[in-house]
């Protein structure tokens, strides 16, 4: 009876600091004022490149079994840091458009609506789409690849940028890296 009673209550103080945790770090979140400043830039080309089956076909071709796997493991890295940066930009492009929907502009409150839209699909895609690299992962030679994140991050980068110039026309927005 008393080993009973400890660990409930270790399981209620755990589940409390847990709480109190996830509630202290989002309400930093909330706070933080430069959201944009957040955002990181992808070379939207090298992704491309990256998801690429003529590519992978081509250097399944030209190199040994044992090699091509590893080259493919590294892209397949690769491919995953752009996914979790576009990942983590359509979380901060979904708390500036939550924040913009309160606009008195019918106009920027739709383009926010728009962009918090985009966004949350492109967080559900990239999810998926990293499933699907750590399974490529573990199987080098599977066709895997995460072709609907790029798509999807054009899109948000045109929702995004619909909005800037609404709020702000002499600001540019940019959420893909030109060389």
């Amino acid at each position: 009876m008393n080993l009973a009673i400890v660990i409930v209550v270790s399981a209620a103080l755990a589940l409390g600091i847990i709480l109190r945790l996830a509630v202290s770090q989002s309400l930093q979140a909330k706070r933080s004022t430069g959201l944009a400043v957040s955002i990181r830039p992808i070379d939207i080309e090298a992704f491309r490149n990256l998801i690429n089956p003529a590519e992978d076909e081509y250097l399944r071709r030209r190199l040994p079994a044992n090699r091509f796997r590893a080259v493919r493991r590294e892209r397949l890295r690769a491919m995953a840091a752009y996914v979790h940066v576009a990942a983590s930009n359509a979380v901060v492009l979904v708390r500036v458009g939550e924040a913009a929907v309160a606009s008195g502009d019918a106009r920027v409150a739709g383009a926010a609506r728009q962009l918090v839209n985009d966004a949350l699909v492109l967080r559900r895609n990239t999810t998926v789409a990293l499933a699907r690299i750590y399974l490529a992962l573990a199987w080098p030679n599977s066709g895997f690849a995460a072709v609907r994140v790029v798509e999807r991050y054009e899109q948000l980068s045109g929702a995004a940028m619909l909005l800037g110039r609404l709020q702000n026309p002499a600001v540019p927005v940019r959420l893909s890296a030109r060389l």
